[in-house]
């Protein structure tokens, strides 16, 4: 018996909040991913890792708020947390992958496109290993073409949104790829629900695992609580905000530091009316 499937059963509150919580993890991971750009070698792997964890945080996040939302008419659902939570494991590790190669070898070229297609396949096996861990009295089956488009559109946001964090254009810049990147990866989630349809078999065996209710407090409180932590460091560091430093560096500018430059000049005129009345006084004599 096929099983009527409901992605919005209340409304557009979960779609909503949900793609505010990938914009918030993608604009938090593509500002620090900035900033490790512009901080020495030793500083570089803390500021990439943050970024993974806050992008993997946000797609995670993102897909069990949507997830709320979901119902299938006739059979209650029920999630594995062991797996549930492995899902945020692999969102975190393979987009890191993808961020950390971009991170050394720069937003362009094979490196851009090999990131983009990790984290792009990392955002993809989130959605459906959160998808395998849901329970209930059915079978779950997909349209293979459906999901292939999710997974490209997967892979193109992640690789857009790698090339955005190469630019180092300021805060504005980041703020709009994060908003294109949370349409996208909203958009890679709901084609992958499209590809859906399940199957019920008609017995009377509750289905075993976690209810949604269970999950929903470690689901929000902790990724949600990592993500404000996140957005505090992003507020209190004006370097991450604007992309750049606000004066450059001494020993990046060329020539004499100006303020070297300043006391040589006011040197000179302190002694320059002396070295004119002497010479003033030899002319004297010729003078005559």
């Amino acid at each position: 018996m096929q099983g009527t499937i409901d992605g919005f059963s209340y409304g557009l509150v979960t779609p909503l909040v949900a793609y505010f919580m990938a914009c918030l993890g993608g604009a938090l991971g593509l500002r620090c991913t900035t900033r490790s750009m512009l901080v020495s070698h030793s500083w570089r792997p803390g500021w990439l890792a943050l970024g993974s964890a806050a992008i993997g945080s946000g797609i995670w996040t993102m897909h069990f708020v949507a997830m709320m939302g979901f119902t299938v008419r006739g059979t209650p659902i029920h999630y594995d947390k062991a797996m549930t939570f492995a899902s945020l494991a692999v969102a975190i590790v393979m987009v890191g992958v993808g961020i950390f190669i971009v991170g050394y070898k720069g937003a362009r070229g094979t490196a851009l496109f090999t990131g983009g297609t990790i984290t792009g396949l990392g955002i993809a096996s989130m959605h459906y290993l959160g998808m395998a861990s849901m329970s209930l009295d059915g079978t779950l089956e997909y349209n293979t073409v459906t999901v292939g488009i999710s997974v490209a559109i997967a892979m193109g946001a992640a690789t857009a949104a790698l090339w955005a964090a190469g630019q180092v254009r300021g805060f504005l810049w980041s703020v709009g790829a994060s908003l294109v990147m949370g349409l996208a990866v909203s958009g890679m989630h709901y084609t992958g629900m499209a590809a859906l349809s399940v199957h019920l078999h008609g017995t009377a065996e509750p289905a075993s695992g976690e209810s949604p209710a269970a999950l929903l407090a470690p689901m929000l409180i902790g990724p949600l609580a990592f993500l404000l932590l996140a957005g505090v460091v992003v507020m209190f560091d004006p370097l991450m905000v604007m992309g750049k430093p606000a004066v450059a560096p001494v020993e990046q500018k060329p020539g004499i530091p100006a303020h070297t430059h300043v006391r040589h000049s006011a040197h000179h005129l302190r002694f320059r009316p002396r070295r004119t009345g002497e010479h003033r006084g030899s002319r004297t004599p010729q003078n005559r």
